[in-house]
């Protein structure tokens, strides 16, 4: 007997394992039968999986563990048995912001502490002149994109929450909002930085992987007593996942999975622009430059399905220093359990293993991150809600 699921995604390439695992039969080959339901906004995600209306779901990690706290919602425990993707977003900005930061840039475009500052200057002319703040999209405030670019503009000197405004938008929303100039920039995961640029409207700015080496983005989620009730069901979509995730990180079947992940009831933009964010192939502006990097959104390979609580602890971190929670103790372990690398292991038949030094995140400012002393690693950096 076929046990059915239903698993809420975004149409976002980082959902791909999702996306190949069902449509390429790995998860029907599991004995099960899941019927993907395409959602528009992160809020939608959450509510559906908090209330049961989905099973389990791509979700964005810091959703996961915002959820566990019961932080901007009801608290609803969720889990993370498996990494849909680590990296995989990028900052585009409009031609006009491209083009003041350029004048004010003084060192390598692709260094992110150089155009942190750069921004800075452009904030303080434009405060001098009496203009707007500038705006810059993101897709959640309990998300990574939220996190990124506030960490990114803060190491150059630029308050998040005094310097701009940051403004909530849906991932496929992102372009439109940039073309009308009700957004100056924004961070959102793949496909829509390439499609920004495609038509024209944006430059690519910065990878995140130039602002963190590893950054866990979305996640396989459930909820805590789902997962409890149907051990079995779970270690199956695990299993299931990993199979697909290593099916697209073949490069031999590239082509198909951007095929299958192209079509319209899916992520529904052209499989090229899906093909180029696989191979880590994109092109950054709309003169034809390019660029790539092995660094730019990893499915499957290097171990980066199996979860990682330093991520997590992180990802709370953020939270804190942003104002959204205060530090507590009790909190970093409930966050640092919601990513259980030990249900994967256990899914795969593999032994339990070790997480990942402190040191993987890799971020381009400040200490290397310590989860043990979250504290300390705040106190290096000057601006945060958290000393308010």
């Amino acid at each position: 007997m076929t046990q059915p699921l239903r698993i809420g995604f975004i149409p976002l390439v980082d959902a791909a394992a999702l996306i190949v695992a069902v449509d390429k039969g790995f998860t029907a080959a599991e004995g099960l039968d899941v019927t993907l339901v395409r959602e528009v906004s992160w809020s939608n995600v959450r509510d559906k999986l908090n209330i049961g209306l989905l099973d389990a779901a791509h979700l964005l990690a810091p959703v996961a563990i915002a959820s566990s706290l019961g932080l901007g919602h009801v608290k609803v425990p969720i889990l993370a048995p498996l990494n849909l993707g680590i990296n995989g977003n990028a900052i585009t900005v409009s031609p006009a912001l491209h083009a003041a930061l350029t004048a004010a840039l003084e060192g390598d475009a692709l260094d992110p502490m150089a155009t942190a500052r750069a921004l800075a200057r452009v904030v303080a002319k434009r405060r001098k002149a009496g203009a707007d703040p500038l705006t810059f999209g993101m897709t959640f405030p309990f998300s990574t994109h939220n996190y990124q670019l506030r960490f990114w503009m803060a190491a150059g000197g630029v308050d998040p929450d005094e310097d701009v405004r940051l403004v909530v938008l849906p991932p496929p929303y992102m372009g439109d909002s940039l073309a009308s100039g009700h957004v100056d920039a924004f961070c959102v995961g793949a496909p829509w930085n390439s499609i920004a640029v495609d038509r024209g409207i944006g430059h690519i700015l910065h990878f995140v992987s130039d602002i963190l080496v590893r950054a866990a983005e979305k996640v396989l989620a459930v909820r805590a007593n789902w997962a409890d009730r149907n051990p079995d069901v779970l270690a199956a979509l695990i299993r299931a996942g990993v199979k697909a995730a290593e099916f697209i990180e073949q490069p031999q079947n590239r082509a198909e999975a951007a095929r299958l992940l192209a079509r319209p009831e899916r992520v529904g933009v052209d499989a090229e622009v899906i093909q180029r964010t696989l191979g880590g192939r994109l092109k950054i502006s709309p003169d034809g430059a390019t660029r790539e990097t092995g660094n730019y959104l990893l499915v499957g390979r290097e171990g980066v399905g199996r979860p990682d609580p330093v991520q997590a602890a992180w990802l709370y971190a953020q939270m804190v220093r942003w104002g959204q929670t205060p530090l507590t103790p009790g909190a970093v372990q409930t966050a640092m359990g919601v990513f259980r690398p030990d249900l994967y292991d256990a899914a795969l038949g593999r032994s339990p293993q070790p997480v990942a030094p402190p040191a993987a995140i890799g971020a381009f400012a400040g200490p290397p991150f310590d989860p043990s002393d979250i504290e300390g690693h705040l106190a290096a950096f000057e601006i945060g809600l958290w000393k308010r």
